[in-house]
């Protein structure tokens, strides 16, 4: 994509430019010339005074002018000059700039932005401290000493941070592809710099330093975009335990912003950090060359104590020291004479590089564990170099992760950095081991929840949307956000979530005859959207036995809550059937909207004590089965869901059914912005909702409210669902039926079994390259695709279908859009199966991409196609296309047609 190039430009120049001022220059720009003049780069240094070109020793390889067209400025002037300089750039046309400064004035930042818009430049800064390309030997920084080159790219929202990891980079093997420095991000933002990445073939795993997010939905297309092809590891920084003011349910009083972040970053695929020295544990095993699949581990050792240690830190970790499998105890058994084979395996003191040998080569091939981690610990007469030189061999051999534990200081230094040299991530501690291999291990989990992408409505029973708007309008109508008890479980029932009757009372007299109705015992509860936490001020009665009973609780409930809140408007008392059963289990779910991240749904431990006890977890929805599944099994109370002290299993899959259809009521309703369900009782096969509350905006925007075709549907997400909307039938003209649907993940195959069948003409109109099939890595990027930031349409017969190929699903063509980073316009491209050229499917395709982009609100649609494609000329001028010739590369043609 053009933009993208763009970056490149930025963060693989050709050609710099060094702009300073005249005069005495701080030492800091004296050693970044010189860094330079040893790139593999053409440089030039541009004074500021008399904008003229000048010839520095070390700093330039060309003493001529600057030419115009450079690949990237580097700014290094005081505020007061950075207009200036960017103008000059700007007059230089070079293609982009880094403004290198300690800090951003207040104010001035937009009116550099508007600068470089102007200038058609992309701008890293202000208040960066530049980036490094060690594969170029380009330093363009104030981060110090240029590191080793490798392949962990580093991205930091804070230069200082990242100085410091180049600085510990310099005594490690860990070499980096690319590190920059944010800054301000008043053009280039972190998400770009991540979309860049994930294209880069230098780069195999990132590293992000992460305060702040400003644009939730760029931020998580580009980073489950870029987790999708590899590994991410993100330190979040400015953690905020505060809780919500203002809340009016428990949902949005008990979660944290830093929770809605860490339940983000899980979600796109990453592994969140919590330490900087995680940070460096985390770079060191995605350096090395394999990542593990799950979270079983086998632990070697030459003592019991240490072997201990990292059993205790695994339990804590949540890592499991899975059971050797029988052949494997057999083999090791053989192996290891007189040793008790167990995980932890103990060798002994007496272990020496053939026992470390035969133990790792065998658990290597236990398909019932993950990864491995060997621990030695230095005593007189142990061959200490010499397990470590077998160690460090078999290592490069191993088909899954190794990681070790040498324990010590002194005596084992030169030891760990001959592991290190090897590639093995060594650690001085078993807790520091363990929990690297916890924080890497999640990397699969989170995978798993990245791969998953659901539909905003599931499969089951169509919920009833009508009712449910009714109910929202009749509360805004009377004035009020807050749903009432009866209100929020009408909402709940017409989206199927199972509730129990419940009836108002509004006198004592007509409490007693409802009561009677309900059948005894009855719960009794104040009914009032004004009063949040009903118990709190009298206002639940539980265990109402009798007639007399329900006419002086009610008093005494109105009573009460009107001595607690005068103010408070009480429209009387409901009542509802208590539970008979003995086994029921207290469950909450809820929902709150996150300032940045928008709806998010909690699920946990519920019944009064729901505050304090904080046994919640949180996905951003949509949900499916796994996701529902994946946030039960991760809380405290899912241990007691099964048989638990006497008490039967519940149903499990019915309580999947009603996160589900929770997510079915966020992503359709937009206007809840909170929800409480709590409690939720589950027993045996029944979950019920017993009580319930609602609160809805009247501030969203309508477009949002009814999924109108003038706004971004579903627009109030930070993830968007599968497009099931967009699934449609279309006829070719010689009447043979297809379907037009969006890409899904598991359209790999089929894909690259289209692109295998493109003749070798359409491939390079295609790609512009000779490619003859997709790599794994483009693959995974053209199917795994964020719906927001991308859209692939992909034509496709049935496998009924005669032409189908080996009796599966056949893409007969795709087409797909992705948004720039303006977010008003979209770069796009379209490839047809030789076959169906002259069928009419790419002038239907590209008018259904055309669409689908107007119905999100895109300004724009343009491409690039080869001036040889001809037959795509033709289509491009029959469906309107302006066609102009590339600026950078007469070859090509630009097309782009405005979207009205």
């Amino acid at each position: 994509m053009q933009y993208l190039h763009e970056l490149a430009a930025l963060f693989d120049p050709a050609t710099v430019v060094l702009l300073v001022e005249s005069g005495e220059l701080p030492g800091w720009i004296d050693e970044l010339a010189h860094e330079l003049g040893q790139a593999k780069v053409r440089t030039w240094r541009l004074v500021l005074d008399d904008a003229s070109a000048t010839a520095g020793a070390g700093d330039t390889r060309d003493a001529g002018g600057v030419p115009p067209g450079c690949d990237l400025a580097l700014i290094a002037v005081s505020a007061p000059c950075e207009v200036q300089a960017l103008r000059t750039a700007g007059a230089l046309r070079v293609r982009s700039a880094v403004l290198l400064a300690s800090h951003a004035t207040p104010g001035h930042p937009a009116g550099l932005a508007a600068i470089a818009r102007e200038a058609r430049i992309r701008l890293l800064g202000p208040a960066t401290m530049g980036f490094v390309r060690p594969s170029r030997g380009l330093n363009a920084s104030r981060m110090g000493a240029i590191p080793p080159a490798g392949n962990v790219a580093l991205v930091s929202q804070s230069g200082v941070l990242g100085a410091a990891v180049l600085d510990w980079a310099a005594d490690s093997t860990i070499g980096f592809s690319l590190v920059v420095s944010l800054g301000a991000e008043v053009d280039v933002d972190v998400a770009q710099v991540l979309d860049f990445l994930a294209s880069d073939t230098a780069t195999r795993a990132v590293v992000v330093h992460l305060e702040a997010v400003r644009d939730a939905r760029s931020f998580m297309s580009a980073l489950r975009a870029l987790a999708t092809v590899k590994p991410v590891v993100v330190l979040k920084g400015g953690r905020d335990h505060a809780m919500r003011p203002g809340a009016r349910t428990h949902s949005g009083a008990i979660v944290a912003s830093d929770a809605v972040y860490t339940a983000a970053l899980r979600r796109a695929g990453v592994v969140q950090v919590r330490l900087f020295t995680q940070l460096f544990t985390s770079v060191r095993y995605l350096a090395s060359r394999n990542w593990p699949l799950g979270k079983r581990l086998a632990v070697v050792s030459n003592g019991s104590g240490p072997a201990v240690l990292a059993a205790d830190q695994a339990f804590f970790q949540g890592i499991r020291l899975t059971p050797f499998t029988p052949p494997t105890q057999r083999r090791l058994g053989d192996a290891l004479p007189g040793v008790e084979i167990v995980n932890p395996l103990n060798l002994g003191m007496a272990a020496d590089a053939d026992a470390y040998a035969a133990a790792i080569e065998t658990l290597a091939y236990d398909p019932e564990c993950d990864a491995m981690l060997a621990m030695m610990t230095p005593y007189a007469g142990a061959p200490a170099g010499a397990i470590t030189d077998r160690v460090a061999a078999i290592a490069r051999t191993l088909v899954k992760p190794l990681f070790a534990c040498w324990l010590g200081d002194s005596s084992t230094r030169a030891l760990r950095t001959r592991l290190d040299a090897a590639g093995v991530p060594v650690f001085r501690t078993p807790e520091a081991a363990v929990d690297a291999f916890s924080t890497v291990a999640t990397y699969y989990q989170n995978q798993m929840l990245l791969q998953q992408v659901p539909t905003s409505l599931s499969e089951m029973a169509s919920p009833g949307l009508d009712t449910a708007r009714r109910v929202i309008d009749e509360a805004f109508a009377a004035g009020r956000e807050a749903l009432t008890e009866l209100e929020s479980k009408a909402l709940l029932a017409a989206f199927h979530v199972p509730v129990n009757r419940t009836v108002l009372a509004r006198d004592a007299d007509e409490a007693v005859r409802l009561a009677a109705q309900v059948g005894f015992p009855v719960a009794m509860k104040i009914s009032s959207a004004d009063v949040v936490h009903k118990s709190d001020v009298g206002g639940v009665v539980l265990n109402v036995r009798n007639a007399a009973e329900a006419g002086s609780q009610y008093a005494a409930i109105v009573e009460a809550v009107r001595a607690a809140r005068p103010e408070a408007r009480l429209d009387g008392v409901t009542l509802q059937a208590m539970k008979s059963g003995h086994h029921g289990r207290e469950l909450y779910v809820g929902v709150f909207r996150d300032r940045l991240f928008g709806p998010v749904i909690a699920f946990g431990a519920g019944g009064t004590r729901v505050e304090v006890v904080r046994d919640t977890t949180l996905e951003l929805p949509p949900l499916n089965d796994f996701l529902a599944r994946s946030m039960i099994a991760r809380t405290r109370v899912a241990r007691t869901l099964g048989e638990f002290r006497g008490a039967p299993p519940i149903d499990v899959e019915a309580l999947v059914r009603v996160l589900v259809r929770v997510s079915e009521m966020v992503c359709e309703l937009p206007q809840i912005a909170e929800m409480d369900i709590n409690p939720v009782i589950a027993e045996g096969g029944d979950v019920v909702a017993v009580d319930a509350r609602v609160v809805v905006d009247r501030e969203m925007p309508r477009a949002w409210v009814r999924g109108e075709a003038a706004g971004p549907r579903h627009g109030h997400l930070a993830i968007m669902p599968y497009p099931a909307h967009m699934v449609g039938e279309r006829t070719l003209r010689d009447g043979r039926r297809y379907t037009i649907r969006p890409i899904r993940a598991e359209d790999g195959t089929r894909l690259q079994r289209f692109v295998r069948g493109l003749s070798e003409q359409s491939r390079y109109f295609r790609f512009i390259s000779t490619l003859t099939e997709l790599t794994p890595q483009m693959l995974a990027r053209y199917t795994q695709i964020d719906y927001d930031r991308e859209l692939a349409l992909v034509a496709t017969i049935g496998p009924d279908d005669p032409q189908a190929a080996d009796g599966d699903e056949t893409i007969l063509g795709v087409v797909r859009y992705l948004l720039n980073p303006d977010r008003e316009t979209c770069e796009f491209a379209i490839a047809i199966a030789d076959r169906l050229h002259g069928q009419g499917l790419g002038t239907t395709l590209m008018q259904a991409i055309v669409d689908a982009a107007r119905a999100k609100g895109l300004r724009r649609i343009e491409g690039f196609v080869l001036a040889i494609n001809a037959p795509m000329m033709g289509l491009m001028r029959t469906l309107g296309f302006r066609i102009e010739t590339d600026l950078d590369d007469p070859a090509l043609k630009r097309v782009w047609r405005a979207i009205d």
